[in-house]
């Protein structure tokens, strides 16, 4: 039995000093009850909270640590790169090299500009959107989360998904009305949304495989009907990989469904674990960013030296031939393996994985959109989670949030995860825990 005294204390004290006791929302668990962990070391596919309960990991750093945790190799690039300096907040050869392997892998992205975090990288994208365009207003998905950015948070998914707030107060009503929202998945609804706006869309934005519902892929023919209407009516496509890039595949989704969004935003993985994002496209848009443009943008520790060796080494690794096949394989076998269970069961489980990502729902259809995000069982989610973390598997404490597995989970870790889940929906029919919603 997982024991939790220190974490709850710990827990208690954060609360005095921090909002809720943390410094990001979905971490305090509120959507599936408890209290959160507070984790004091990882390594590999694994996790350790500071009550010395090991547990295999799916959160993976929210999708960063796609090596798993401190890989030696990934940690003494970072030590060297200290060695030499923190911090510079001046150019330095780690960045281009970065930058190069960035649009290797990614043509589209002809000019990359660092930032640290998704946030930071959606908002500068659209921003840039808007100058190049000559327009103001933004088309986004509901369920699909950009960051939080006054003009994103727009029926928005993830934290703001797990806590139902439609809008976040502190946004205008000017902002709000600059960002208009249509259901994922629904190219009719960005026809019709084009047709009354033909020459107001700066940009659409989108989630190329929705990661931040649940894990929500996109219909055959959305992503490129998209571009095609971007095209028609003058708008940038923004394809927000912040979560999917070198997660899914080399190349990111764009590659595996063969579509070039016009600006692409990255993050988690090219840090590898530290803070880095970016932003790319288009050499005429990306030329419109100061010092070349007028469209300014800057950040202190943008690109910095650590961040930089740690996001080298791990697309280094990941560009070995197989990487992405064996993660891919590895994550189908843990999808599969939930589908059958919830089979055995008789509890109806839908479940789907693209490289290294994985997400389910308690649902009786495939999940296609937010909509249909909102109508799975969140309830019985709670109930599971709850279960699996006491037989030491950590999974995102929503059901709205997809899942990661990593280089260093093992057939091993799958079979263990899939034989605690069995153990789990035994326990929740036999309980009838799966009968409710709430």
């Amino acid at each position: 039995m997982v024991q939790k005294s220190r974490s709850h204390s710990l827990f208690v004290a954060a609360k005095k000093h921090m909002p809720g006791g943390v410094s990001s929302p979905v971490r305090a668990f509120g959507a599936v009850g408890g209290e959160p962990l507070f984790l004091a070391k990882a390594k590999g596919a694994y996790i350790w909270d500071v009550d010395d309960n090991r547990y295999i990991d799916y959160v993976g750093s929210w999708g960063p640590a796609i090596l798993g945790h401190t890989r030696d190799e990934v940690v003494e690039a970072i030590i060297e790169a200290a060695r030499d300096g923190l911090s510079f907040g001046a150019p330095t050869e780690a960045e281009t090299k970065l930058a190069q392997e960035i649009s290797k892998a990614m043509p589209q992205l002809e000019k990359v500009r660092f930032v640290s975090s998704g946030t930071e990288a959606c908002m500068s994208a659209i921003r840039l959107a808007r100058a190049f365009t000559s327009r103001d207003k933004i088309l986004k998905f509901e369920g699909n989360y950009h960051g939080h950015a006054d003009s994103l948070l727009a029926k928005a998914g993830s934290g703001l998904a797990t806590f139902g707030i439609p809008t976040s107060p502190g946004v205008t009503k000017a902002c709000a009305k600059d960002t208009l929202t249509v259901p994922y998945n629904k190219l009719e609804a960005v026809k019709e949304i084009f047709e009354k706006n033909p020459e107001e869309i700066a940009a659409v934005i989108v989630e190329p495989l929705a990661g931040n519902c649940g894990f929500v892929r996109p219909v055959p023919g959305f992503l490129k009907g998209l571009k095609a209407l971007c095209k028609q009516y003058g708008a940038l496509l923004i394809v927000d990989e912040v979560m999917t890039g070198f997660r899914v595949a080399h190349g990111g989704m764009q590659s595996v469904e063969s579509v070039e969004g016009d600006l692409t935003t990255l993050g988690k993985v090219i840090g590898g674990g530290m803070p880095l994002a970016a932003y790319g496209g288009r050499q005429d848009i990306m030329d419109r960013i100061a010092p070349l443009g007028d469209v300014y943008q800057a950040g202190t520790l943008s690109g910095n030296p650590l961040a930089t060796a740690c996001g080298l080494k791990t697309l280094e690794i990941l560009s070995k031939p197989g990487v992405y096949k064996q993660l891919g394989n590895l994550t189908h076998k843990l999808v599969n393996g939930l589908i059958e269970l919830g089979k055995q069961c008789s509890i109806p489980i839908v479940a789907d994985s693209e490289g290294g990502m994985f997400g389910m729902f308690f649902a009786d259809e495939p999940v296609t959109d937010f909509a249909g995000a909102q109508a799975s069982n969140t309830g019985l989610f709670a109930h599971y989670f709850q279960k699996m973390l006491q037989k030491g598997i950590y999974l995102a404490p929503s059901a709205y949030e997809a899942g990661f597995v990593s280089t260093a989970h093992t057939d091993k870790d799958i079979e263990q995860t899939l034989h605690a889940a069995k153990e789990s929906l035994e326990e929740i029919k036999q309980e009838n825990l799966h009968l409710s919603n709430k």
